[in-house]
């Protein structure tokens, strides 16, 4: 019986030692904030092209093929394709939200037009950054269904 009583004990103060810290919070915030600055540098340099769009439950890619993305200072968005300029915003951000991971970043983008563009407009999650390609999904609320975009570095 002393022994079942020990085995707790200790099992309960490992629990308590090693399962609780006061700086997880912290460094969890202090990673995404370096990581945030990291995508910002990335993207803000070159540009993009769209390699992949899945809208639902279609591919849409061929929408934006020929288009040059420039993410600029001021979280000013441009795509043109030497005829066609839109200007729309994005941005980088830490997601507060209580339903999603503590680690969990979004890249937002907006455009206002056209209707293709528009497509794009919602505040992704980031499944994959590199120097030269961010891969970004989006699961529709509401029982809708899940986007994939991928920029890729020209």
């Amino acid at each position: 019986m002393k022994a079942r009583v020990l085995k707790v004990l200790v099992c309960s103060l490992l629990f308590v030692f090693l399962g609780c810290s006061d700086d997880d919070d912290n460094s969890s915030s202090n990673n995404n904030s370096q990581l945030i600055t990291a995508i910002n540098n990335t993207v803000a340099t070159g540009t993009w092209r769209i390699t992949y769009f899945y809208d639902t439950d279609e591919e849409e890619t061929a929408n934006f093929t020929g288009y040059n993305f420039t993410f600029a200072s001021g979280g000013v968005l441009t795509a043109t394709n030497g005829v066609n300029t839109y200007t729309g915003t994005w941005s980088v951000t830490d997601s507060n939200s209580n339903d999603d991971n503590p680690n969990d970043i979004h890249f937002n983008i907006g455009f206002t037009a056209p209707p293709d563009f528009e497509d794009l407009t919602d505040d992704w999650e980031i499944l994959e950054h590199t120097n030269t390609k961010i891969r970004l999904t989006h699961v529709s609320g509401g029982g809708g269904g899940t986007d994939f975009l991928t920029f890729e570095k020209n």
